[in-house]
């Protein structure tokens, strides 16, 4: 079937194209999604890969599968994505100076991704020589942790470890040699373990849930020493791509008692689920303010990132303005 589809398309029908690739949509924007950080960046490489897919359907000579072909459009786009978008995403300059944090991070791109894009991927299962669970590869944690490898490491290893394609697959999407594979995965995988991503409970559990509403209870209503109760002793609150790092219950309550201090009013929240994980579209008076992904183990919050960027808010069906329920 994906032969006749194949010469349809190759003949100029659109239709057999869009046949042909519609199953592979989904995982190619995540594959985007994990090398580059972002969720608008990544729908925008996807389009770039299957325009260039329809480009170049005349010149694919079927020695790999049409999903192997893509992958590796998609994967050379991303590496072009990151040469052409500079080494540093752009920093604003805080309106106040906050708290000394507890570490100062290299600035880095990264957005949450929506649960929705999550739900309907194919039951395709990674090759063997995969080494990590999906649930894992789609965390935030996993995400940023890769954002730090330098862009070929970060690419070889997404291939070979999560998506598990073999050494001499990867190979020729690079253009590159085995021996360069080998090497280039064996630092990534040395630089990821070395700051080895917390995992994520199991998404939507019962004790994940009472956690969750008893946090978003706490930030709601103003009252940080209940929120810090319920935090790791080495919980992290980071604001990507602001190079602020806070770690444990009394840092992270000096920054929030410090934005709370700025911010005239209290948050509203509105639940969503980003990389697999609960989060929330917060709000002040009249406008939305930014979208908080939690970590959660076990019956405590290991981690808070939070995202100022308020064009997230569309792509997760959140509404401009708070409305009470």
């Amino acid at each position: 079937m994906e032969t006749q589809t194949l010469a349809l398309a190759r003949a100029g029908d659109g239709a057999a194209f869009g046949e042909l690739v519609e199953p592979y949509r989904r995982e190619l924007q995540l594959h985007c999604y994990r090398i580059l950080g972002s969720l608008q960046d990544a729908q925008d490489v996807l389009q770039e890969t299957l325009l260039a897919a329809w480009r170049g359907l005349e010149g694919f000579q079927e020695r790999a599968s049409v999903r192997a072909w893509l992958y590796r459009i998609a994967t050379n786009r991303c590496l072009n994505a990151l040469r052409d978008r500079g080494r540093r995403p752009a920093v604003r300059q805080p309106m106040a100076e906050p708290p000394e944090p507890t570490r100062r991070a290299e600035p880095i791109w990264l957005q949450p991704y929506p649960d929705a894009l999550l739900s309907d991927l194919p039951t395709t299962a990674p090759g063997p020589d995969a080494r990590y669970e999906t649930t894992e590869t789609v965390g935030l944690a996993f995400v940023a942790a890769l954002q730090h490898l330098p862009p070929r490491q970060r690419v070889v290893l997404v291939l070979r470890d999560v998506l598990g394609f073999t050494r001499t697959e990867a190979a020729a999407m690079l253009g590159t040699s085995e021996a360069a594979v080998k090497a280039g995965l064996q630092r990534a995988r040395a630089t990821l373990e070395a700051n080895r991503p917390t995992r994520p409970a199991a998404p939507r559990s019962a004790r994940e849930l009472a956690v969750v509403g008893r946090f978003a209870g706490a930030l709601e209503n103003g009252d940080i020493d209940a929120l810090v109760s319920l935090l790791t002793d080495d919980a992290w609150l980071t604001m990507p791509p602001e190079p602020y790092e806070y770690q444990g219950p009394a840092a992270i309550a000096g920054f929030l008692r410090f934005r709370a201090s700025l911010l005239g009013g209290r948050l509203r929240l509105v639940p969503t689920w980003a990389n697999g994980q609960p989060a929330f579209g917060c709000y002040l008076p009249e406008e939305d303010y930014g979208l908080l992904v939690l970590a959660v183990e076990g019956s405590l919050v290991s981690a808070m990132t939070w995202f100022g960027d308020r064009s997230l808010f569309q792509h997760f069906g959140l509404p401009v303005v708070y409305s009470p329920p």
